[in-house]
């Protein structure tokens, strides 16, 4: 290791025989030897530095917190490019629902669709989807290739029957949630879950 004064700073070399040189710059206060209009008596005594270590051991300092802010910069960076790949895949399962649904509204159907009805899909020979009241069991014996059985939401949107519970779940948390709005300003806890405690307790209540 060794010290290199340039100027009004101080240069910090380290070397090795397995990695390229680089080197630490200490910025120092810049000196005036005629403060205020007033001569120093003696500018090397109040300009020079105590213990010339303290420009070693600042050096090292610096190169300690360039160090700590690309560690920091690099882990957020991480952070955000796990979140854009998790965005990218709920985009994708917003893509695919969309198509999904789309079909599902185009599908041939000779009632009025109900929200909160489940409606079974068939396709004919001729590679036409249609909608029925009746399902596979109820048919007896089934003429044509079932596809699958989907409930209406509210929302337009239709869920396949596996999966009614977890988005009966996904409803009950948003109601739960919409039902806490008196919550939202007395919960010392600002947070979901202690909305949906708050709404529970006084429930019970």
């Amino acid at each position: 290791m060794a010290e290199r004064r340039i100027d009004n700073s101080v240069a910090l070399c380290t070397s090795s025989e397995n990695s390229n040189s680089y080197q630490t710059t200490v910025c120092l206060v810049e000196s005036n030897s005629n403060p205020d209009g007033y001569q120093l008596v003696n500018t090397y005594m109040t300009n020079r530095n105590a213990d010339p270590m303290d420009l070693v051991q600042l050096a090292q300092q610096i190169q300690k917190a360039d160090e700590f802010v690309k560690a920091t910069a690099g882990s957020k960076l991480v952070v955000i490019a796990d979140q854009i790949r998790y965005l990218q895949e709920q985009a994708r399962k917003v893509l695919e629902e969309a198509k999904r649904d789309n079909m599902l509204h185009h599908a041939a159907c000779n009632m009025v669709k109900k929200p909160g009805q489940v409606y079974y899909l068939y396709k004919r020979e001729s590679g036409q989807h249609y909608f029925s009241i009746l399902s596979p069991q109820e048919w007896g014996s089934c003429p044509h290739e079932f596809i699958g059985s989907f409930r209406l939401e509210h929302d337009m949107s239709w869920t396949p029957v596996a999966k009614i519970e977890e988005k009966n779940d996904e409803l009950g948390l948003v109601n739960k949630i919409l039902n806490a709005q008196k919550a939202i300003t007395d919960s010392s806890e600002p947070n979901i879950k202690g909305l949906i405690q708050d709404s529970e307790s006084k429930e019970r209540l």
